[in-house]
């Protein structure tokens, strides 16, 4: 069985990539993202943000409260919803 624990599935970020960030010196959020890619796969954070905040408290002996979240960064060119809906049906 295996010991991996994958905290965000949309960059495979695991419970281990976490601690390794912080005991790097990574202390926040922005800081542990940048290092681990978590919160930049489709789901943008949203599955991923509250697990990894844990871990990160965990880890540095901090209350999950006390952590910033990460800065949030739209698409470059918004997408237009007639590109993400398809074809029209008749």
């Amino acid at each position: 069985m295996s010991r991996k624990v994958i905290l965000c599935r949309c960059e495979d970020v695991t419970l281990a990539d976490v601690q390794r960030a912080v005991k790097l010196g990574y202390a926040d959020l922005e800081e542990v993202k940048r290092y681990t890619g978590f919160g930049t796969g489709p789901c943008q954070g949203k599955e991923c943000l509250r697990e990894v905040a844990c871990a990160v408290a965990q880890a540095s002996g901090r209350d999950p409260a006390t952590l910033a979240p990460f800065t949030s960064r739209p698409p470059l060119s918004p997408t237009a919803l007639g590109v993400l809906a398809g074809p029209a049906r008749k």
